[in-house]
């Protein structure tokens, strides 16, 4: 698999935590009528890409982000009813993507040792699971619904960018949503040629692919993230990082060396350090020279998503170095 330009500290450590076994003549928790039913209606979610999680279903719903992102938003209706409203926001905001993301909701005050496997020293909290791991830094507070579409939008356009484009599959709300009947994630048709390209290690077929896709709709975002993704990836290949980074230091005006460590950067997920890498360097820079870095920073930009914060920011600087 490429690399990918998220943060992935590693597994998430379930040792402590035991699928209670369901009441003699009872429901299971979390079915209707059973024990964690209150818990699981207290967030009030209702959506076809929603399930509310409790410790029955935790194990389910991790694995369910294996085949896409899994945003899992953790909230207490008694300690904080702003952090369950906040849940249902983010639930809401996920349905529009339509199975790109499944919100997973977790209500702490009914399932305690989920926050406690999970480490949570702040509600609400938000985290996104890819793979069973966590695919980004703990997002604690409130974000508004516009940097939450800012930050999935962001998201879907990297997982594009390497072949990743799984959905869930439509469930019942409160259920764990369901993959179809498959060994492999749903793949949306349109970036399967390029997926296919990256499985195989084959760069050049995917940067053909993705250019197939912008050339034939060039208003298609996550088409363009792919192919400015993949560029990158191309220009990556085979590269020592400690050789490239040695390079750069020793040649602070060479467009080169700068852009190829700038390249490395945001593969390895240090989006800010490449961006600022590159704006120096234009400040630095002039004539041909200044206009190839420029260039390659506007690819970066759309590598990460032209919504991404990040990407805003760095716009701001990048105009004051050039003007």
């Amino acid at each position: 698999m490429t690399q990918q330009p998220f943060s992935r500290p590693g597994a998430i450590d379930l040792s402590g935590l035991k699928r209670p076994a369901p009441p003699a003549g009872g429901a299971a928790p979390g079915a209707p009528g059973g024990p964690g039913a209150a818990a699981a209606a207290g967030s009030g979610a209702v959506g076809s890409y929603t399930v509310e999680v409790s410790e029955a279903n935790f194990q389910a719903t991790l694995e369910s982000s294996m085949t896409a992102p899994v945003v899992l938003v953790i909230h207490s209706p008694s300690r904080s009813p702003e952090s369950t409203e906040y849940a249902r926001q983010v639930a809401g905001v996920v349905e529009a993507y339509e199975g790109r993301f499944l919100a997973a909701l977790v209500d702490v005050d009914a399932s305690p040792q989920i926050a406690q496997a999970l480490q949570v020293q702040q509600i609400p909290l938000m985290m996104v699971l890819l793979d069973g791991r966590p695919a980004t830094q703990p997002l604690p507070g409130v974000l508004t619904s516009e940097e939450l579409s800012t930050l999935f939008n962001q998201l879907g356009q990297q997982l594009t960018a390497q072949g990743i484009t799984g959905r869930h599959q439509p469930g019942a709300a409160g259920a764990p949503a369901a993959a179809e009947d498959s060994d492999e994630p749903a793949v949306d048709p349109r970036y399967a040629p390029a997926q296919d390209a990256l499985e195989r290690g084959d760069v050049d077929g995917a940067v053909a692919e993705y250019q197939k896709l912008v050339d034939a709709n060039p208003a298609d975002a996550e088409a363009a993230a792919g192919l400015a993704m993949a560029k990158v990836l191309h220009r990556t290949q085979g590269v020592d990082l400690n050789a490239a980074r040695e390079a750069a230091a020793a040649q602070r005006d060479d467009v080169d060396a700068q852009t190829l460590v700038a390249d490395l950067d945001l593969l390895g997920g240090h989006v800010d350090d490449a961006f600022d890498r590159l704006i120096e360097l234009v400040r630095r820079t002039s004539d041909a020279d200044r206009t190839r870095a420029r260039e390659h920073l506007l690819g970066l930009f759309a590598a990460v998503g032209n919504d991404d914060e990040r990407v805003l920011r760095a716009r701001r600087n990048l105009a004051s170095a050039l003007f």
